[in-house]
């Protein structure tokens, strides 16, 4: 069997967390044949529950998992961590400013990323599910100048995710008949779900799919989903979140399936115009725990517009953190 291998998650004691580390446990995300020690980082008023968490990990009797590590100090949560879920972070509240809340998560999320540079392993692959994520992953990965910035990446998956569901009960047909699907842009009501090279077994979903129903319905259902979701259940999203980022880590290691992609959201080089360095959501690739963004799909006037606002509104945020940068 594998050695094992370090898995941190910050706040694991919330409701993502408890959606994500029996999962992890039982090899869903890493694969069945790899030993897990996880390192579960909380605040301090929130260990007795996480307590409660180890003890049904314990109960679960999981083969794979090699130790449990509970705490609220960073130094030991991110110690030689060789993946790192960061879900942690503070919501909005009532009164709140979008500018006030990226404003105090930037502050965690820089904390974080120093502490990674510091304790984590060099090749961590780190994956930002608090929001705002893509500016979180971002000050993150400025604040860990000794770890590729590639290894940052911010969670679009259940975006993608979203979208491809929708897609499957539109036309009548299975998920996993769903493919090429894109999000473009920032994990917010300004990220574009792009249908233009999406395939349904095989053919392309502009033959099955009007582009009235795609902008009227499809496009803000897929932005607006979250909202929804707390308006129905007066709680955000956990159990799909905390399956898209299994999803996310699962592919980025072990890769993506033959003639298909995923969405992430990943340090931009430029590809499509979109300034170097944001992390922005792409189409990518994946294989030998390396992703690739997929490169010289069309893009009509319609796409183009709607990635160039989405980008902008990452920019916007950017400039509200720039002296956490």
């Amino acid at each position: 069997m594998k050695p094992p291998v370090s898995v941190t998650i910050t706040g694991a004691a919330g409701n993502i967390g408890y959606a994500l580390v029996f999962r992890i446990a039982a090899g869903q995300m890493l694969g069945e044949d790899q030993p897990i020690i996880l390192r579960l980082l909380e605040v301090p008023q929130a260990l007795t529950a996480l307590s409660g968490v180890a003890m049904e990990l314990e109960d679960c009797a999981f083969p794979l998992l090699h130790d449990v590590i509970l705490t609220s100090d960073p130094a030991i949560g991110f110690h030689n961590a060789d993946y790192a879920l960061l879900v942690g972070s503070k919501p909005r509240s009532k009164g709140m400013e979008r500018q006030d809340l990226i404003t105090e998560n930037a502050r965690i999320f820089a904390a974080q990323g120093k502490e990674i540079n510091t304790h984590a392993a060099r090749d961590v692959r780190v994956v930002v599910v608090g929001n705002p994520a893509n500016t979180n992953a971002l000050i993150a990965a400025a604040n860990a100048p000794e770890i590729n910035p590639q290894n940052f990446t911010a969670m679009t998956r259940l975006d993608h995710n979203r979208a491809k569901a929708q897609v499957a009960t539109k036309t009548d047909h299975l998920v996993a008949d769903v493919t090429r699907m894109t999000i473009w842009g920032n994990h917010s009501s300004t990220q574009y779900p792009d249908l233009s090279h999406c395939l349904v077994e095989g053919k392309p979903a502009s033959e099955l799919i009007s582009k009235d129903w795609a902008i009227k319905h499809f496009i803000p259902t897929v932005q607006q989903r979250g909202a929804a979701i707390i308006e129905a259940r007066g709680a955000s999203s956990a159990a799909s979140a905390a399956d898209a980022a299994i999803d996310h880590m699962n592919n980025w290691v072990l890769g993506t399936s033959e003639g298909d992609w995923v969405s992430m959201a990943v340090p931009s080089d430029g590809s499509y115009g979109i300034e170097e360095g944001l992390i922005y959501s792409f189409p990518v690739t994946c294989k030998d725990g390396k992703y690739t963004i997929v490169k010289d799909l069309e893009i009509d006037d319609y796409s183009q517009a709607k990635m160039r606002e989405t980008e902008q509104e990452l920019i916007d945020e950017r400039g509200m953190i720039a002296d956490l940068l």
